[in-house]
Protein backbone atom coordinates (compact mmCIF):
# COMPACT_ATOMS: atom_id res chain seq x y z
CA UNK A 1 0.00 0.00 0.00
CA UNK A 2 1.43 3.67 -0.70
CA UNK A 3 1.52 5.56 2.40
CA UNK A 4 2.18 8.62 0.75
CA UNK A 5 -1.45 8.62 -0.86
CA UNK A 6 -3.07 7.20 2.03
CA UNK A 7 -5.58 10.10 3.08
CA UNK A 8 -6.05 8.72 6.46
CA UNK A 9 -2.90 7.86 7.47
CA UNK A 10 -0.81 10.82 6.53
CA UNK A 11 -3.86 13.22 7.85
CA UNK A 12 -3.71 11.49 11.14
CA UNK A 13 0.26 11.32 11.01
CA UNK A 14 0.60 15.32 10.36
CA UNK A 15 -2.32 16.18 13.28
CA UNK A 16 -0.58 13.57 15.69
CA UNK A 17 2.70 15.44 15.37
CA UNK A 18 0.87 18.88 15.59
CA UNK A 19 1.94 19.88 12.14
CA UNK A 20 -1.77 20.90 10.94
CA UNK A 21 -4.97 21.60 12.93
CA UNK A 22 -8.18 20.06 13.46
CA UNK A 23 -9.46 22.76 11.00
CA UNK A 24 -6.90 22.36 8.60
CA UNK A 25 -7.19 18.90 8.28
CA UNK A 26 -11.05 19.22 7.65
CA UNK A 27 -10.22 21.35 5.15
CA UNK A 28 -7.88 19.34 3.17
CA UNK A 29 -10.31 16.34 3.30
CA UNK A 30 -12.87 18.35 2.15
CA UNK A 31 -10.83 20.13 -0.95
CA UNK A 32 -8.60 18.06 -1.67
CA UNK A 33 -10.16 16.49 -5.33
CA UNK A 34 -11.12 19.97 -6.05
CA UNK A 35 -7.08 21.25 -5.78
CA UNK A 36 -5.95 18.31 -7.27
CA UNK A 37 -8.06 19.27 -10.59
CA UNK A 38 -6.53 22.59 -10.33
CA UNK A 39 -2.77 21.36 -10.06
CA UNK A 40 -3.41 19.31 -13.49
CA UNK A 41 -4.88 22.18 -15.40
CA UNK A 42 -1.54 24.12 -13.97
CA UNK A 43 0.15 21.42 -15.08
CA UNK A 44 -0.93 21.03 -18.27
CA UNK A 45 -0.99 24.61 -18.69
CA UNK A 46 2.40 24.84 -18.60
CA UNK A 47 3.08 21.69 -20.86
CA UNK A 48 3.63 18.81 -18.17
CA UNK A 49 2.59 15.37 -18.83
CA UNK A 50 0.08 15.06 -15.48
CA UNK A 51 1.32 11.31 -15.61
CA UNK A 52 4.74 12.14 -15.21
CA UNK A 53 4.08 14.36 -12.78
CA UNK A 54 1.93 11.69 -10.52
CA UNK A 55 0.38 14.47 -8.51
CA UNK A 56 -0.28 12.38 -4.65
CA UNK A 57 -1.49 13.87 -1.90
CA UNK A 58 1.44 15.18 -0.37
CA UNK A 59 1.91 17.45 -3.54
CA UNK A 60 -2.17 18.72 -2.52
CA UNK A 61 -1.10 19.38 0.76
CA UNK A 62 1.77 21.29 -0.16
CA UNK A 63 -0.39 23.10 -2.96
CA UNK A 64 -2.63 24.72 0.07
CA UNK A 65 0.44 26.82 1.77
CA UNK A 66 -0.26 25.61 5.36
CA UNK A 67 1.16 27.74 8.28
CA UNK A 68 2.10 24.64 10.81
CA UNK A 69 0.07 25.67 14.23
CA UNK A 70 1.66 27.59 17.09
CA UNK A 71 5.11 28.23 14.72
CA UNK A 72 3.49 31.43 13.60
CA UNK A 73 5.04 32.33 9.76
CA UNK A 74 6.20 28.27 9.16
CA UNK A 75 4.98 26.83 6.56
CA UNK A 76 4.91 23.25 6.11
CA UNK A 77 7.44 21.82 3.71
CA UNK A 78 8.00 18.67 1.69
CA UNK A 79 11.05 17.77 3.77
CA UNK A 80 9.17 18.43 7.33
CA UNK A 81 6.30 15.90 5.77
CA UNK A 82 8.54 13.40 4.67
CA UNK A 83 10.81 13.49 7.86
CA UNK A 84 8.02 12.58 9.62
CA UNK A 85 6.96 9.86 8.11
CA UNK A 86 10.31 8.39 7.60
CA UNK A 87 10.53 8.88 11.70
CA UNK A 88 7.22 6.90 11.92
CA UNK A 89 8.39 4.02 9.25
CA UNK A 90 11.53 3.48 11.19
CA UNK A 91 13.44 4.71 7.98
CA UNK A 92 16.43 7.26 8.13
CA UNK A 93 15.81 10.27 6.07
CA UNK A 94 18.40 11.65 3.53
CA UNK A 95 19.14 15.13 2.22
CA UNK A 96 19.98 14.11 -1.19
CA UNK A 97 23.23 16.45 -1.49
CA UNK A 98 24.03 16.37 -5.51
CA UNK A 99 27.68 17.71 -4.85
CA UNK A 100 28.34 14.23 -2.57
CA UNK A 101 26.70 11.99 -5.01
CA UNK A 102 28.67 9.42 -7.51
CA UNK A 103 27.23 10.10 -10.56
CA UNK A 104 28.25 6.08 -11.43
CA UNK A 105 26.60 4.90 -8.14
CA UNK A 106 23.45 6.88 -9.33
CA UNK A 107 23.21 6.25 -13.29
CA UNK A 108 25.10 3.04 -13.14
CA UNK A 109 23.27 0.45 -10.39
CA UNK A 110 19.90 0.33 -12.14
CA UNK A 111 18.16 1.04 -15.08
CA UNK A 112 17.04 5.07 -15.41
CA UNK A 113 13.43 3.75 -16.54
CA UNK A 114 13.47 1.80 -13.62
CA UNK A 115 14.57 4.84 -11.40
CA UNK A 116 12.10 7.24 -12.74
CA UNK A 117 9.15 5.28 -12.61
CA UNK A 118 9.97 4.03 -8.72
CA UNK A 119 11.12 7.18 -7.39
CA UNK A 120 14.75 5.58 -6.63
CA UNK A 121 18.02 7.11 -6.00
CA UNK A 122 21.21 4.70 -5.48
CA UNK A 123 23.47 6.91 -3.83
CA UNK A 124 26.61 4.99 -2.35
CA UNK A 125 27.85 1.74 -1.62
CA UNK A 126 29.63 1.11 1.64
CA UNK A 127 31.10 -2.22 3.70
CA UNK A 128 29.60 -3.90 0.28
CA UNK A 129 25.68 -2.23 1.32
CA UNK A 130 24.13 -0.37 -1.70
CA UNK A 131 22.31 2.95 0.08
CA UNK A 132 19.18 3.90 -1.84
CA UNK A 133 16.78 6.43 -1.41
CA UNK A 134 13.34 6.30 -2.28
CA UNK A 135 9.98 8.22 -2.16
CA UNK A 136 7.15 6.21 -1.28
CA UNK A 137 7.60 3.92 2.05
CA UNK A 138 4.91 1.34 0.23
CA UNK A 139 7.72 1.01 -2.37
CA UNK A 140 10.33 -1.06 0.25
CA UNK A 141 9.07 -4.85 -1.90
CA UNK A 142 10.87 -3.29 -4.75
CA UNK A 143 13.84 -3.22 -3.00
CA UNK A 144 13.70 -6.95 -2.31
CA UNK A 145 13.44 -7.12 -6.05
CA UNK A 146 16.11 -5.52 -6.50
CA UNK A 147 18.39 -7.19 -4.14
CA UNK A 148 17.46 -10.54 -5.42
CA UNK A 149 18.64 -9.34 -9.07
CA UNK A 150 21.44 -7.82 -7.93
CA UNK A 151 22.70 -10.11 -5.09
CA UNK A 152 23.24 -6.50 -2.90
CA UNK A 153 21.65 -5.93 0.62
CA UNK A 154 19.87 -2.54 0.15
CA UNK A 155 19.62 -0.19 3.35
CA UNK A 156 16.40 2.08 2.51
CA UNK A 157 16.20 6.23 3.03
CA UNK A 158 13.48 7.95 3.09
CA UNK A 159 13.95 11.33 0.56
CA UNK A 160 12.11 14.22 -0.52
CA UNK A 161 10.37 13.52 -4.42
CA UNK A 162 11.78 17.00 -5.73
CA UNK A 163 15.04 16.11 -4.65
CA UNK A 164 14.72 12.77 -5.87
CA UNK A 165 13.37 13.59 -9.43
CA UNK A 166 15.69 16.88 -9.98
CA UNK A 167 19.29 14.27 -8.92
CA UNK A 168 17.74 11.93 -11.62
CA UNK A 169 17.42 14.34 -14.42
CA UNK A 170 20.74 16.31 -14.15
CA UNK A 171 22.82 12.87 -13.25
CA UNK A 172 20.81 10.84 -15.75
CA UNK A 173 20.50 13.75 -18.56
CA UNK A 174 24.27 14.64 -18.08
CA UNK A 175 25.42 10.84 -17.63
CA UNK A 176 23.19 10.07 -21.00
CA UNK A 177 24.53 12.91 -22.95
CA UNK A 178 27.88 12.11 -21.89
CA UNK A 179 27.94 8.44 -22.44
CA UNK A 180 26.36 9.46 -26.03
CA UNK A 181 28.83 11.63 -26.84
CA UNK A 182 31.62 9.59 -25.93
CA UNK A 183 30.92 6.75 -28.17
CA UNK A 184 30.78 8.97 -31.08
CA UNK A 185 34.07 10.74 -30.67
CA UNK A 186 35.88 8.10 -29.21
CA UNK A 187 38.58 7.03 -32.08
CA UNK A 188 40.76 3.95 -32.00
CA UNK A 189 43.34 4.27 -29.43
CA UNK A 190 46.45 5.31 -31.58
CA UNK A 191 49.19 7.54 -30.13
CA UNK A 192 51.65 8.39 -32.83
CA UNK A 193 52.75 11.51 -30.97
CA UNK A 194 53.78 14.24 -33.23
CA UNK A 195 54.47 12.43 -36.79
CA UNK A 196 50.89 12.44 -37.45
CA UNK A 197 47.34 12.60 -36.20
CA UNK A 198 44.58 9.83 -36.59
CA UNK A 199 41.28 11.21 -37.40
CA UNK A 200 38.19 9.38 -37.52
CA UNK A 201 35.62 10.56 -39.83
CA UNK A 202 32.30 10.13 -38.45
CA UNK A 203 29.32 10.29 -40.34
CA UNK A 204 26.86 13.05 -40.94
CA UNK A 205 24.67 11.30 -38.44
CA UNK A 206 27.61 10.86 -35.83
CA UNK A 207 28.39 14.35 -36.24
CA UNK A 208 24.86 15.96 -35.66
CA UNK A 209 24.19 13.06 -32.75
CA UNK A 210 27.44 13.97 -31.17
CA UNK A 211 26.14 17.66 -31.36
CA UNK A 212 23.11 17.54 -29.88
CA UNK A 213 24.71 15.31 -27.19
CA UNK A 214 27.44 17.90 -26.13
CA UNK A 215 24.70 20.84 -26.21
CA UNK A 216 22.94 18.89 -23.80
CA UNK A 217 25.95 18.16 -21.63
CA UNK A 218 26.42 22.23 -21.54
CA UNK A 219 23.09 23.16 -21.02
CA UNK A 220 22.80 20.22 -17.96
CA UNK A 221 25.92 21.47 -16.61
CA UNK A 222 24.53 25.51 -16.74
CA UNK A 223 21.83 24.43 -15.16
CA UNK A 224 23.86 22.54 -12.30
CA UNK A 225 25.76 25.20 -11.79
CA UNK A 226 22.74 28.13 -11.16
CA UNK A 227 20.85 25.64 -8.72
CA UNK A 228 24.32 24.81 -6.48
CA UNK A 229 24.88 29.14 -6.16
CA UNK A 230 28.54 28.41 -8.65
CA UNK A 231 30.32 31.61 -9.04
CA UNK A 232 33.26 29.92 -11.42
CA UNK A 233 33.01 26.84 -13.37
CA UNK A 234 36.34 24.90 -14.34
CA UNK A 235 36.23 22.69 -17.34
CA UNK A 236 40.07 21.18 -17.02
CA UNK A 237 41.92 19.05 -19.07
CA UNK A 238 44.12 16.25 -17.22
CA UNK A 239 46.34 13.54 -18.47
CA UNK A 240 43.46 10.44 -19.05
CA UNK A 241 40.40 12.48 -18.24
CA UNK A 242 38.65 15.86 -17.86
CA UNK A 243 37.71 17.58 -14.45
CA UNK A 244 34.39 19.99 -14.08
CA UNK A 245 34.61 21.99 -10.59
CA UNK A 246 32.28 24.36 -9.48
CA UNK A 247 33.51 27.54 -6.57
CA UNK A 248 30.49 27.51 -4.25
CA UNK A 249 31.08 30.48 -1.53
CA UNK A 250 34.48 30.92 -2.76
CA UNK A 251 35.78 27.37 -2.44
CA UNK A 252 36.32 24.94 -5.22
CA UNK A 253 34.33 21.48 -5.11
CA UNK A 254 35.02 18.42 -7.89
CA UNK A 255 31.62 17.93 -9.65
CA UNK A 256 32.74 15.82 -12.46
CA UNK A 257 35.32 13.75 -13.68
CA UNK A 258 34.58 12.53 -17.43
CA UNK A 259 36.10 11.03 -20.38
CA UNK A 260 39.10 12.76 -21.74
CA UNK A 261 37.39 12.25 -25.34
CA UNK A 262 34.50 14.74 -24.38
CA UNK A 263 36.55 17.78 -23.54
CA UNK A 264 37.92 19.05 -26.61
CA UNK A 265 33.87 18.95 -27.53
CA UNK A 266 32.76 20.65 -24.57
CA UNK A 267 35.22 23.18 -24.75
CA UNK A 268 34.65 23.79 -28.44
CA UNK A 269 30.79 24.16 -28.09
CA UNK A 270 31.72 26.76 -24.74
CA UNK A 271 33.78 28.78 -27.19
CA UNK A 272 31.01 28.64 -30.11
CA UNK A 273 28.53 30.35 -27.84
CA UNK A 274 31.08 32.56 -26.27
CA UNK A 275 31.79 33.50 -29.96
CA UNK A 276 35.71 32.63 -29.96
CA UNK A 277 38.07 31.36 -32.65
CA UNK A 278 37.08 27.79 -32.59
CA UNK A 279 40.04 26.79 -34.47
CA UNK A 280 42.44 28.52 -32.52
CA UNK A 281 43.84 26.26 -29.33
CA UNK A 282 47.39 28.22 -28.98
CA UNK A 283 46.42 31.80 -27.86
CA UNK A 284 44.40 32.69 -24.80
CA UNK A 285 41.08 33.56 -25.69
CA UNK A 286 37.90 35.67 -23.81
CA UNK A 287 34.44 36.16 -24.46
CA UNK A 288 30.98 36.03 -23.22
CA UNK A 289 27.69 34.02 -23.05
CA UNK A 290 23.86 35.68 -22.29
CA UNK A 291 21.97 33.12 -20.50
CA UNK A 292 18.67 32.68 -19.44
CA UNK A 293 17.90 30.36 -16.29
CA UNK A 294 13.73 30.36 -14.67
CA UNK A 295 13.30 33.61 -15.96
CA UNK A 296 16.37 35.40 -15.23
CA UNK A 297 19.41 36.37 -17.20
CA UNK A 298 22.55 36.03 -16.35
CA UNK A 299 26.32 37.02 -18.08
CA UNK A 300 29.03 34.23 -18.02
CA UNK A 301 32.08 35.22 -19.05
CA UNK A 302 34.40 32.41 -20.92
CA UNK A 303 38.43 32.31 -20.61
CA UNK A 304 40.21 29.59 -22.66
CA UNK A 305 43.76 29.15 -22.31
CA UNK A 306 46.44 26.33 -23.35
CA UNK A 307 47.76 23.94 -20.45
CA UNK A 308 49.99 21.01 -20.44
CA UNK A 309 46.86 18.51 -21.81
CA UNK A 310 44.47 20.72 -24.12
CA UNK A 311 42.78 23.74 -23.21
CA UNK A 312 41.00 25.01 -19.43
CA UNK A 313 38.53 26.68 -19.56
CA UNK A 314 36.87 28.77 -16.73
CA UNK A 315 33.33 30.49 -16.91
CA UNK A 316 32.91 33.35 -14.44
CA UNK A 317 28.75 33.49 -14.01
CA UNK A 318 27.83 37.11 -13.23
CA UNK A 319 23.94 37.22 -11.48
CA UNK A 320 22.39 40.98 -11.90
CA UNK A 321 21.22 39.88 -8.04
CA UNK A 322 24.52 39.70 -7.07
CA UNK A 323 26.64 42.09 -8.56
CA UNK A 324 22.99 44.91 -8.83
CA UNK A 325 22.64 45.18 -4.14
CA UNK A 326 21.37 48.01 -2.36
CA UNK A 327 24.25 49.72 -1.01
CA UNK A 328 23.18 49.18 2.43
CA UNK A 329 22.47 45.43 1.66
CA UNK A 330 26.49 45.17 0.91
CA UNK A 331 28.00 44.62 4.38
CA UNK A 332 28.70 48.06 5.66
CA UNK A 333 28.61 49.27 9.44
CA UNK A 334 26.98 52.26 10.15
CA UNK A 335 29.96 54.32 10.07
CA UNK A 336 31.00 53.21 7.15
CA UNK A 337 27.59 53.12 4.84
CA UNK A 338 27.42 56.75 6.04
CA UNK A 339 30.81 57.25 4.99
CA UNK A 340 30.98 56.05 1.48
CA UNK A 341 27.18 57.36 0.95
CA UNK A 342 29.14 61.02 0.92
CA UNK A 343 31.71 59.21 -1.38
CA UNK A 344 28.95 58.82 -4.26
CA UNK A 345 27.12 61.89 -3.33
CA UNK A 346 30.20 64.08 -3.71
CA UNK A 347 29.95 66.48 -7.17
CA UNK A 348 33.47 65.66 -8.36
CA UNK A 349 36.23 63.41 -7.08
CA UNK A 350 37.95 59.91 -7.59
CA UNK A 351 36.99 57.38 -5.19
CA UNK A 352 38.94 53.73 -5.02
CA UNK A 353 38.06 50.50 -4.19
CA UNK A 354 40.79 48.13 -3.39
CA UNK A 355 41.84 44.20 -2.98
CA UNK A 356 42.61 41.38 -4.38
CA UNK A 357 40.50 39.38 -7.12
CA UNK A 358 37.77 37.84 -5.72
CA UNK A 359 37.30 39.88 -3.26
CA UNK A 360 34.07 41.56 -4.39
CA UNK A 361 35.17 44.93 -6.10
CA UNK A 362 33.02 44.06 -9.19
CA UNK A 363 29.63 43.69 -7.38
CA UNK A 364 30.54 47.12 -4.75
CA UNK A 365 30.96 49.19 -7.97
CA UNK A 366 28.09 47.65 -10.09
CA UNK A 367 25.75 48.79 -7.09
CA UNK A 368 27.23 51.84 -6.19
CA UNK A 369 26.46 52.90 -10.10
CA UNK A 370 22.91 51.43 -10.02
CA UNK A 371 22.55 53.55 -6.45
CA UNK A 372 23.40 56.70 -8.52
CA UNK A 373 21.96 56.02 -11.80
CA UNK A 374 19.47 58.34 -13.05
CA UNK A 375 17.77 59.52 -16.84
CA UNK A 376 20.08 62.82 -15.72
CA UNK A 377 23.01 61.18 -15.47
CA UNK A 378 25.85 60.33 -18.17
CA UNK A 379 27.56 57.57 -16.63
CA UNK A 380 30.68 55.68 -18.43
CA UNK A 381 32.67 52.80 -17.59
CA UNK A 382 36.20 51.67 -19.30
CA UNK A 383 36.30 48.05 -18.22
CA UNK A 384 38.67 44.51 -19.04
CA UNK A 385 36.79 43.50 -19.97
CA UNK A 386 33.25 44.46 -19.28
CA UNK A 387 31.90 42.27 -16.53
CA UNK A 388 28.11 42.77 -16.97
CA UNK A 389 26.43 44.64 -19.81
CA UNK A 390 23.92 46.88 -18.36
CA UNK A 391 21.54 49.30 -20.76
CA UNK A 392 21.74 52.10 -18.18
CA UNK A 393 25.52 52.30 -18.50
CA UNK A 394 27.60 53.70 -21.47
CA UNK A 395 30.25 50.46 -21.01
CA UNK A 396 33.44 50.85 -23.45
CA UNK A 397 35.76 47.29 -23.03
CA UNK A 398 39.54 47.78 -23.31
CA UNK A 399 41.19 46.04 -26.68
CA UNK A 400 44.35 46.16 -26.93
CA UNK A 401 45.04 44.65 -29.60
CA UNK A 402 43.91 47.69 -31.63
CA UNK A 403 45.53 50.43 -28.91
CA UNK A 404 41.82 50.96 -27.19
CA UNK A 405 43.44 51.25 -23.71
CA UNK A 406 42.53 52.78 -20.29
CA UNK A 407 44.20 55.77 -21.02
CA UNK A 408 43.34 56.14 -25.29
CA UNK A 409 40.09 56.22 -24.05
CA UNK A 410 39.98 58.44 -21.15
CA UNK A 411 41.94 61.06 -23.43
CA UNK A 412 38.72 61.23 -25.59
CA UNK A 413 36.18 60.43 -23.10
CA UNK A 414 35.37 63.92 -21.50
CA UNK A 415 34.20 64.60 -25.13
CA UNK A 416 31.61 62.51 -24.30
CA UNK A 417 30.23 64.84 -21.62
CA UNK A 418 30.07 62.02 -18.85
CA UNK A 419 28.95 62.85 -15.21
CA UNK A 420 29.94 59.69 -13.91
CA UNK A 421 33.12 58.03 -15.14
CA UNK A 422 33.88 54.17 -13.39
CA UNK A 423 37.67 53.38 -14.94
CA UNK A 424 38.09 49.59 -14.43
CA UNK A 425 41.63 49.41 -13.02
CA UNK A 426 44.35 52.13 -12.60
CA UNK A 427 47.23 50.14 -13.55
CA UNK A 428 49.96 53.03 -15.03
CA UNK A 429 51.19 56.78 -14.99
CA UNK A 430 48.52 57.30 -17.97
CA UNK A 431 45.41 56.09 -16.72
CA UNK A 432 45.77 57.90 -12.99
CA UNK A 433 46.62 60.85 -14.82
CA UNK A 434 43.83 61.19 -16.86
CA UNK A 435 41.42 60.01 -13.51
CA UNK A 436 42.79 62.63 -12.00
CA UNK A 437 42.39 65.35 -14.71
CA UNK A 438 38.48 63.91 -15.12
CA UNK A 439 38.17 64.40 -11.40
CA UNK A 440 39.94 67.80 -11.21
CA UNK A 441 37.33 69.14 -14.37
CA UNK A 442 34.13 68.04 -12.26
CA UNK A 443 33.69 64.77 -13.01
CA UNK A 444 33.03 61.96 -10.00
CA UNK A 445 35.69 59.06 -11.05
CA UNK A 446 35.70 55.53 -9.64
CA UNK A 447 38.36 52.95 -10.04
CA UNK A 448 39.97 49.94 -8.66
CA UNK A 449 43.66 49.66 -7.20
CA UNK A 450 45.08 46.15 -6.31
CA UNK A 451 47.04 47.07 -2.65
CA UNK A 452 46.47 45.37 0.69
CA UNK A 453 44.58 48.02 2.32
CA UNK A 454 42.92 51.56 1.92
CA UNK A 455 45.54 53.66 3.10
CA UNK A 456 48.50 52.45 0.70
CA UNK A 457 46.42 53.58 -2.09
CA UNK A 458 48.13 56.98 -1.43
CA UNK A 459 51.50 55.04 -1.76
CA UNK A 460 50.44 53.32 -4.92
CA UNK A 461 49.49 56.24 -6.31
CA UNK A 462 52.77 57.82 -5.76
CA UNK A 463 54.96 55.13 -6.87
CA UNK A 464 52.73 55.65 -10.08
CA UNK A 465 53.63 59.20 -10.36
CA UNK A 466 51.05 61.05 -9.43
CA UNK A 467 52.34 64.20 -7.49
CA UNK A 468 51.08 64.40 -3.64
CA UNK A 469 49.23 67.88 -3.99
CA UNK A 470 47.07 66.64 -6.80
CA UNK A 471 45.87 63.34 -5.05
CA UNK A 472 45.36 65.30 -1.93
CA UNK A 473 43.20 67.70 -3.86
CA UNK A 474 41.09 65.26 -5.89
CA UNK A 475 40.92 61.66 -3.88
CA UNK A 476 37.48 61.19 -1.80
CA UNK A 477 38.66 58.51 -0.29
CA UNK A 478 39.54 54.91 -0.65
CA UNK A 479 37.90 51.23 0.33
CA UNK A 480 39.38 47.99 0.79
CA UNK A 481 37.53 45.25 1.08
CA UNK A 482 37.28 41.26 1.65
CA UNK A 483 34.58 38.28 1.09
CA UNK A 484 34.09 36.66 4.23
CA UNK A 485 32.09 33.05 4.21
CA UNK A 486 28.92 34.16 6.70
CA UNK A 487 27.64 31.47 8.93
CA UNK A 488 24.68 28.89 7.69
CA UNK A 489 21.27 30.05 9.45
CA UNK A 490 19.82 26.54 9.40
CA UNK A 491 22.62 24.80 11.61
CA UNK A 492 23.84 27.99 13.73
CA UNK A 493 24.69 27.67 17.27
CA UNK A 494 26.70 29.49 20.19
CA UNK A 495 30.20 28.27 21.69
CA UNK A 496 32.44 29.61 23.99
CA UNK A 497 36.10 30.08 23.06
CA UNK A 498 38.68 30.98 25.96
CA UNK A 499 40.31 34.15 25.08
CA UNK A 500 44.17 32.86 25.44
CA UNK A 501 42.58 30.91 21.49
CA UNK A 502 42.00 34.13 20.09
CA UNK A 503 44.95 36.42 21.17
CA UNK A 504 48.06 37.18 18.92
CA UNK A 505 45.73 37.39 16.00
CA UNK A 506 45.47 41.79 16.18
CA UNK A 507 41.65 41.18 17.06
CA UNK A 508 40.45 43.75 19.98
CA UNK A 509 39.67 41.55 22.17
CA UNK A 510 37.31 41.87 25.87
CA UNK A 511 38.94 41.65 29.09
CA UNK A 512 37.39 38.25 30.14
CA UNK A 513 38.45 34.87 30.07
CA UNK A 514 36.44 33.59 27.41
CA UNK A 515 33.88 34.99 25.22
CA UNK A 516 30.20 33.59 23.36
CA UNK A 517 30.81 33.47 19.70
CA UNK A 518 28.82 31.78 17.04
CA UNK A 519 29.76 28.63 14.71
CA UNK A 520 27.83 26.25 11.83
CA UNK A 521 28.08 22.93 13.17
CA UNK A 522 27.43 21.51 9.58
CA UNK A 523 23.75 20.39 8.05
CA UNK A 524 22.57 19.83 4.75
CA UNK A 525 21.67 23.21 4.05
CA UNK A 526 25.43 23.95 3.73
CA UNK A 527 26.35 20.46 3.31
CA UNK A 528 28.63 19.70 6.38
CA UNK A 529 30.22 23.25 6.16
CA UNK A 530 29.00 25.43 8.82
CA UNK A 531 28.53 28.49 6.52
CA UNK A 532 26.24 29.38 3.20
CA UNK A 533 26.93 32.47 1.32
CA UNK A 534 29.08 35.10 1.72
CA UNK A 535 29.43 38.88 3.10
CA UNK A 536 31.82 41.84 2.60
CA UNK A 537 34.39 43.61 5.26
CA UNK A 538 35.00 46.82 4.69
CA UNK A 539 38.04 49.65 5.58
CA UNK A 540 36.96 53.21 4.42
CA UNK A 541 39.58 55.27 4.55
CA UNK A 542 38.08 59.26 3.76
CA UNK A 543 40.18 62.18 2.96
CA UNK A 544 39.85 64.40 5.97
CA UNK A 545 41.81 67.73 6.13
CA UNK A 546 44.49 65.78 8.70
CA UNK A 547 44.97 63.35 6.00
CA UNK A 548 45.49 65.85 3.24
CA UNK A 549 47.95 67.70 5.39
CA UNK A 550 49.95 64.68 5.91
CA UNK A 551 49.85 63.20 2.37
CA UNK A 552 50.84 66.84 0.90
CA UNK A 553 54.13 66.19 3.41
CA UNK A 554 54.55 63.14 1.54
CA UNK A 555 54.72 60.82 4.87
CA UNK A 556 54.51 57.07 4.93
CA UNK A 557 51.54 55.14 5.02
CA UNK A 558 52.01 54.15 8.63
CA UNK A 559 51.72 57.29 9.39
CA UNK A 560 48.63 57.76 7.56
CA UNK A 561 47.11 54.88 8.85
CA UNK A 562 47.80 55.94 12.28
CA UNK A 563 45.94 59.07 12.17
CA UNK A 564 43.17 57.48 9.83
CA UNK A 565 42.42 55.22 13.14
CA UNK A 566 42.47 58.09 15.27
CA UNK A 567 39.68 59.72 13.00
CA UNK A 568 38.01 56.43 13.81
CA UNK A 569 38.46 54.71 10.61
CA UNK A 570 37.37 50.82 10.99
CA UNK A 571 40.03 48.54 9.78
CA UNK A 572 39.40 45.62 7.80
CA UNK A 573 40.80 43.36 11.31
CA UNK A 574 38.24 45.30 13.14
CA UNK A 575 34.87 45.34 10.63
CA UNK A 576 35.57 40.90 10.37
CA UNK A 577 36.03 41.58 14.44
CA UNK A 578 32.58 43.27 14.56
CA UNK A 579 30.70 40.78 11.99
CA UNK A 580 32.25 37.84 14.53
CA UNK A 581 30.82 39.41 17.25
CA UNK A 582 27.50 39.32 15.66
CA UNK A 583 26.98 35.82 14.06
CA UNK A 584 27.41 36.61 11.08
CA UNK A 585 30.86 34.89 10.54
CA UNK A 586 32.83 32.66 12.56
CA UNK A 587 36.18 33.59 13.76
CA UNK A 588 38.48 31.13 11.92
CA UNK A 589 36.49 32.42 8.58
CA UNK A 590 38.12 36.15 10.46
CA UNK A 591 41.37 34.70 10.76
CA UNK A 592 41.65 33.27 7.43
CA UNK A 593 40.42 36.34 5.19
CA UNK A 594 42.52 38.81 7.21
CA UNK A 595 45.63 37.15 8.84
CA UNK A 596 47.99 38.42 6.49
CA UNK A 597 46.84 41.95 6.93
Amino acid sequence: MQLLKNEQYLLDLLFRHKLISSEQRQMISLKKELQRQNLMHKLRDRGIDKDEQRLDLVDVILSFNLEIPARAGDLLTEEEIIRTVAADQKLPFKKLDPLELDMEVVTKTIPQNFAMSHLLVPFEIRNGVLEMALYEPGELGILEDITRANQVKINPHLATKSEITRVLSEFYGFQSSISAAEVHLAGPGVDISNLEQLVKIGTAREISASDKNIKAAVNHMFNYAFDERASDIHIEPKREKCMVRFRIDGVLHTIYELPKVVHAAMVSRIKYLARLDIAEKRRPQDGRIKVQHHGQEAEVRVSTIPVAFGEKAVLRILNAEVLFKDISHIGFNERDLAVYTSFVEAPHGIVLVTGPTGSGKSTTLYSTLHHVSTPEINITTVEDPVEMVYEEFNQISVQNQIDVTFSTILRNILRQDPDIIMIGEIRDYETAAHAVQAALTGHLVFSTLHTNDAVTSITRLAELGVQPFLVSSTLLGAMAQRLVRTICPDCREEVAMPITDLQGFGFPLPDSHEIVLHQGKGCPKCRGTGYYGRCGIFEIFPMSDAIKAQVALSVPASQLHKVATAEGMTTLKEDAWDKVRRGITTFSEAVRVTGTV
